[in-house]
């Protein structure tokens, strides 16, 4: 590899013209380089890899939004021993695919997954379809998991477009735009799709899509981008410049809030009273139990219900969010009924539960 960079360090233009340029520079050399350094120094491990099964390339790639790897390795397996194929998911009910997420985050996926599997299976038929055009059409499916799908089942000439991949190319091409727009996306995924090889076969296809991938997680990393250990350095814009860490420029960013909730903990002989999450928000379509904004709210709802017993306050962080949990256990009497929604549930442990909640009555 040639150490001398095709871009002087002092003088990276950020603008869209000058990576518009830069990607005419790099194009021949990045997709063979990419498949040749993958091979050879690539992960290889992941249980989802070498095999082209589209439902479990995309089970696999639906877990890994917006969760890590290792997180990821367990519920893969056990969603697979429970549902080992996309007929299987989708003749269950989606309360026992919520009930298997439970504690993986972001429960639309759960949803989404449960709908996606049902339309493969009524539409077409429990075959996914080999475009990333007609998979993105299926619920919880975007263009980058599309994208994966169908380069590494079928063997299509599309390149994927996660954080990772924009943050890649971003560098790579010394692209200064700011990837909060629509204009911006726009103008970086055409220039990810220019990188794709025209001739590429399907085996290199698999390399260059798992090596977009790999580069991402494990070498030109969010906040310590590991140059020198980059096969791309010296086709790379911004390689061992501060610029690099800067890039790619979003401005837009998640604004934390808090929230205090009082979870009011019913216990007796027949189990834990239990209500259905409505299908939008926080927990959404989970089992939960009755959520308060205030302690008032919650003892008034168990007025009568007998002595309520104050547990220390916990803390759950979500992507945008602090929530402080105020557990108020009560002791039911046999045959007492709450008026509240719900209802009781001796095999509450079997639900799809909220995972601080599954924690904490655990712990009991």
């Amino acid at each position: 590899m040639n150490s001398a960079s095709l871009f002087p360090l002092a003088t990276c233009d950020t603008s869209l013209l000058a990576s518009q340029q830069r990607l005419q520079q790099v194009r021949a050399a990045f997709f063979p380089r990419l498949v040749t350094w993958q091979r050879e120094h690539g992960r290889h491990g992941l249980p989802w890899q070498q095999q082209r099964d589209p439902y479990r390339v995309w089970l696999s790639e639906v877990m890994l939004q917006q969760t890590q790897v290792l997180t990821v390795l367990d519920y893969y397996t056990r969603f697979l021993q429970a549902f080992p194929d996309v007929r299987a998911l989708a003749d269950t009910a989606q309360e026992e695919v919520m009930a298997l997420w439970s504690g993986l985050g972001y429960y639309s996926r759960a949803r989404n997954l449960h709908a996606c599997a049902q339309q493969v299976r009524d539409l077409h038929g429990g075959a996914f379809p080999r475009s990333s055009a007609a998979l993105v059409t299926l619920p919880g499916i975007g263009p980058s998991t599309a994208a994966a799908i169908a380069a590494f089942c079928f063997g299509e000439r599309v390149s994927i477009f996660d954080a990772n991949v924009q943050r890649v190319l971003a560098r790579l091409l010394g692209f200064g735009e700011d990837l909060a727009t629509a204009a911006a996306q726009r103008a970086l995924h055409d220039m990810a799709q220019q990188l794709v090889h025209p001739d590429a076969d399907a085996a290199a296809m698999v390399s260059y899509t798992q090596g977009l991938m790999d580069l991402g997680a494990t070498v030109c990393t969010a906040r310590q981008p590991h140059c020198a250990a980059c096969p791309m350095t010296d086709l790379c814009a911004v390689a061992g410049q501060d610029l690099a860490v800067e890039l790619p420029r979003k401005t837009k960013k998640l604004r934390r809030t808090a929230e205090s909730w009082w979870l009011l903990v019913l216990r007796s002989p027949q189990g834990i009273w239990l209500e259905r999450r409505p299908q939008q928000g926080i927990w959404a379509g989970l089992h939960c139990v009755p959520l308060f904004s205030s302690e008032a709210g919650a003892l008034a709802a168990a007025q009568g219900l007998g002595e309520a017993q104050h547990a220390p306050m916990f803390r759950h962080v979500l992507t945008h969010k602090d929530l402080y949990l105020h557990p108020v256990l009560i002791d039911v009497a046999p045959g007492q009924l709450p008026a509240l929604a719900g209802e009781w549930h001796a095999d509450w442990a079997a639900r799809g539960l909220p995972a601080p909640l599954r924690k904490w009555l655990q712990a009991l």
